[in-house]
């Protein structure tokens, strides 16, 4: 009796997860409308499972429904995206700051085991390392011990993962990233706790700046191209 619905919910996280894909590799572009029976016929699927995927879509924030007229990718608004970074600085500049006057410093060898390696041992492997990038800063606000504080900073880190990991397309920024966050991580074992604050300040803010170069020539370079031309290069049915 649930395997229908067993079924019905594997190809609604299919669809989700290729419209995300879609969104995250500007084959959407931030603007685009379109309707469920558009994306339905793309999926090979009904509406049903559709409307459920633009739905959890929504709730994260990347779509919107618009009355009678189907729906639209959220446009960037980098005011927002600004706020954002402002908040994540404060946040994570304040868990650095607990971390280094702990009188026992948590835990942090998974984040040595990644990021304090040799330059030969690094990945180079942009998705993995933006998903690891992510997970080294909740982790140090995590370690910090202040719940509401970690809660917080995860929202923050949703809702900017869309344009985050852009960051991690371009090879430079990798190797950056590595550089950068094992200095952080090597002033807050010294319990250097003004040190620690600058690198991770002045590491935030230049992944922000190159954040919003590297979309908006992204973005220049994919409205070059019709809308059908994307759609087809891009992520085609959710069926297995």
């Amino acid at each position: 009796m649930t395997r229908p619905n067993n079924t019905r919910q594997s190809l609604t996280e299919r669809i989700y997860a290729a419209l995300k894909q879609e969104i995250f590799d500007f084959v959407l572009l931030p603007g685009d409308r379109f309707t469920e029976s558009e994306v339905a016929a793309r999926m090979t699927a009904s509406r049903t499972p559709v409307r459920e995927a633009l739905t959890l879509l929504q709730r994260e924030g990347f779509v919107d429904v618009m009355f009678r007229s189907g729906w639209q990718v959220k446009p960037f608004d980098f005011e927002q995206f600004d706020q954002l970074y402002e908040l994540r600085i404060i946040l994570e500049m304040a868990a650095i700051r607990r971390l280094c006057e702990m009188n026992t410093l948590p835990d942090l060898e998974d984040l040595k085991d990644f990021w304090l390696v040799e330059p030969d041992d690094r990945l180079d492997d942009g998705p993995h390392v933006s998903a690891m990038d992510e997970r080294f800063h909740i982790r140090l606000v995590e370690a910090s011990g202040n719940r509401e504080m970690a809660r917080v900073h995860h929202n923050i880190t949703e809702r900017l993962r869309i344009i985050r990991r852009i960051d991690f397309t371009q090879r430079p920024r990798v190797e950056a990233t590595y550089d950068e966050h094992a200095k952080i991580l090597r002033t807050i074992i010294k319990r250097r706790a003004d040190e620690a604050q600058r690198l991770l300040k002045t590491h935030i803010e230049e992944s922000q700046t190159e954040v919003r170069k590297i979309t908006l020539h992204m973005l220049h370079e994919a409205r070059q191209q019709p809308s059908d031309v994307r759609l087809s290069e891009g992520v085609g049915s959710a069926r297995p």
